[in-house]
């Protein structure tokens, strides 16, 4: 199931306020330039941020999302209907035959078992053509990035259009390497109200994320820094072999 902050109706329509301007999604937009990538499939697509930078830029464009409150916010930024939306995961993409698949803010350690994450990448490769592309970022567990969270005790309070003052605060609550939990606490001002969404996310190493992509019918071709988080992540680009 998504994370109440990408699911629940009242937590999803403030994720854009907080995410800020998304500098990072730039370098996707990039690649599908490189790439040549007319036809594009955004694997856990959220609110449609890249999904509508893509389509703006030309490009034929599915967004795929299983939280339907993150999909109806995403269908909102889209009144001309540019872009096809699905309310599901990779598993249930039809075969699209798109040029590239991508899957943005570190969706791919959202699959916590072995099993979750090989259904992913069949179903995206399902869902490229013959030779299409993948690219995806994970954030690198040698980083211990659950640390800097830890520290962070900064409540951030964002001003969101149509629903007022809202407050913030990370809580790293389960250090379980591979498996770190956190929780975001969200005060919403206008009435008090306290909503927490939970997480838990996989961190895999560059040889494990190899690895699985090479059993599902992935070559990698070049792994990447996050150009707006040096030394953080890598940036997976992989093309499907078959």
């Amino acid at each position: 199931m998504p994370d109440p902050i990408f699911a629940h109706r009242r937590l999803a329509p403030v994720y854009d306020a907080f995410e800020g301007d998304r500098d990072d999604l730039s370098a996707y937009l990039a690649v599908a330039d490189e790439l040549g990538a007319r036809r594009v499939v955004d694997v856990g697509c959220g609110t449609g941020s890249l999904a509508m930078l893509l389509a703006d830029s030309g490009r034929t464009v599915v967004g795929a999302d299983p939280a339907g409150a993150s999909l109806e916010i995403a269908r909102e930024k889209d009144p001309a209907g540019k872009i096809t939306w699905i309310h599901g995961d990779a598993t249930t993409l039809p075969a699209l035959g798109a040029d590239l698949a991508v899957l943005t803010g570190n969706v791919a350690q959202v699959f916590l078992t072995d099993e979750a994450w090989s259904k992913t990448l069949r179903g995206v490769h399902a869902a490229l053509r013959p030779r299409g592309h993948l690219v995806f970022e994970t954030r690198r567990p040698e980083r211990r990035a659950w640390e800097d969270w830890a520290a962070d005790t900064r409540v951030v309070t964002v001003d969101v259009p149509g629903i007022g003052r809202v407050r913030r605060w990370l809580e790293v609550t389960d250090v379980s390497p591979p498996l770190v939990s956190f929780r975001h606490v969200y005060r919403f001002l206008s009435d008090g109200a306290v909503l927490t969404s939970d997480s838990t996310i996989r961190f895999r190493d560059r040889a494990e994320v190899e690895a699985s992509l090479a059993a599902e019918g992935f070559r990698v071709l070049d792994v990447r820094g996050a150009p707006d988080r040096p030394g953080r992540e890598f940036v997976f680009l992989a093309q499907r072999t078959g």
